[in-house]
């Protein structure tokens, strides 16, 4: 049977449901984006185990944290899948397949991409059911819908649900944070004697980071507004923390490292605004409940940045030809349209958008949820 629900039709539930798999083990942000699924598929079998094939840090995450997961079962590396964690044991995708299917999963769900690498992986589970994504070059499962690119990753995961009776319940991603969470962030950070701001200028891709002298004058200009400025960093992205820093020549907070995913989700809470790059500590902020200015590529605009202006703002470079060699890097998606598509060049695809149109979204964001500084 088919029903209507919020994005369209919704087939029939699967009957006798007792333990889910969910294959979706990659990024920060990519994750972030299935927790809608995730929700849909809790409030559609509540009875059910829900169980997350994940990375290691996922498990660490989910510990103790409520939300649609119920447990982790970590996924060994391997290509299409995860990269391994530093320092991670290896392990063996035989012996883990083996032991997922005496599991006895009733339902297996891949929102995890296109499909060519984790469609097999999935339906090597034994679940009685297998659903999810599938691109050209992926088989198929049971009940699937197509990958399309450009689609918006929370959309793109509720389709995928909905074809086992998986209707939204929501389409905004949304993290509970936990006492042990604001333990670790006021541990670390102290107590704020004004409010405060976060400024992220790292991402995995070079290609999405905005300049950091011009996060250096985001922080320059907010700090003489009254607010304390951290900037957030992962370790490997120390260098880029010192850059902005450097820029600002006021004094700021440097956080690198110092706080695990939790006590960063904390972090973000208790901050008035976020500004950042395309990258998962934005998604993270706006699923804690921070507003958040983003800076995006367009192409990266339409497949995540969130849907809602009353606390978010994105901000958007329009550049499809590379900066250094001038390749339009559209016919990738788009083959019938000139150019190759590819080069080998990472510089920044979003160094065109002005400083002062991150500055106006910022202090409208601050002013209209009245977290201006007293």
């Amino acid at each position: 049977m088919v029903t209507p629900s919020l994005l369209g039709p919704t087939a029939g539930r699967i009957p006798d449901v007792q333990r889910i798999a969910v294959l979706r083990a990659n990024a920060l942000g990519d994750f972030l984006f299935a927790l809608p699924a995730l929700d849909a598929l809790r409030a559609a079998y509540p009875e059910a185990e829900i169980v997350l094939l994940g990375a290691p840090w996922h498990a660490k995450l989910w510990r103790d944290r409520p939300g649609p997961v119920d447990r982790v079962l970590v996924v060994p590396p391997a290509p299409g899948i995860r990269t391994p964690e530093a320092g991670e044991a290896e392990s063996s995708m035989d012996d883990f397949v083996a032991a997922a299917r005496s599991e006895g999963f009733d339902l297996a769900v891949q929102i995890h991409g296109g499909g060519a690498n984790s469609n097999p992986l999935v339906s090597g589970l034994g679940a009685r059911v297998t659903v999810g994504l599938r691109a050209d070059d992926a088989p198929p499962l049971d009940r699937w819908i197509r990958y399309v690119y450009y689609q918006h990753e929370v959309i793109r995961y509720l389709e995928a649900v909905a074809l086992v009776g998986a209707p939204a319940t929501t389409i905004v991603p949304a993290l509970a944070v936990t006492d042990a969470d604001r333990a670790e962030a006021t541990q670390v950070l102290g107590p704020p004697d004004r409010p405060r701001v976060a400024l992220h200028p790292g991402a995995t891709d070079t290609r999405r980071r905005w300049p950091a002298e011009r996060f250096g004058e985001v922080a320059r200009e907010l700090h003489g507004d009254g607010y304390e400025v951290l900037v957030t960093g992962t370790p490997t992205e120390r260098e880029v923390v010192d850059r902005v820093v450097a820029a600002a020549g006021v004094p700021v907070r440097p956080q690198v490292g110092t706080l695990s995913l939790g006590g960063l989700a904390a972090c973000y809470a208790g901050c008035a605004l976020v500004v950042s790059n395309d990258t998962g500590p934005l998604h993270l902020a706006a699923a804690v409940g921070t507003p958040t200015v983003g800076i995006y590529w367009v192409g990266n605009l339409i497949n995540t940045a969130n849907p809602l202006r009353g606390r978010h703002r994105p901000i958007c470079s329009w550049v499809v030809h590379c900066p250094v060699c001038g390749v339009d890097c559209t016919p990738g998606i788009y083959p019938h349209r000139p150019g190759d598509g590819e080069c080998p060049h990472r510089d920044s695809f979003v160094s065109d958008v002005p400083t002062i149109e991150v500055l106006e979204a910022a202090r409208e964001l601050l002013q209209t949820q009245g977290r201006a500084p007293s």
